[in-house]
């Protein structure tokens, strides 16, 4: 696959994959209410919503490149061990 066509494919699939886990999320706080009367069965499928969505999400962070942390981001850079650069001091 291309990496423009993968790149498309992997955003499609990060940006359905949040669609899900926030549909998933808002359903499972409407089964809450007890006025709406909502199935059992459709409460359990929205919590199962919510980690399909996390799986979609993964699976298209993985196609399209996005998975590794870039050295850009100020947490990294300053506390993560493996981008310090330390300096190397002779006795």
């Amino acid at each position: 696959m291309k990496r423009k066509n993968a790149s498309l494919l992997g955003n499609f699939l990060m940006g359905f994959g949040l669609v899900v886990m926030v549909a998933g999320v808002g359903l499972s706080v409407l089964n809450q209410l007890p006025q709406l009367n909502i199935s059992e069965m459709l409460g359990h499928g929205a919590i199962f919503g919510i980690f399909a969505g996390a799986i979609l999400w993964l699976v298209g962070a993985r196609v399209s490149g996005h998975e590794a942390v870039a050295d850009r981001y100020w947490w990294v850079r300053h506390f993560d061990k493996r981008c310090q650069r330390k300096q190397h001091r002779h006795s």
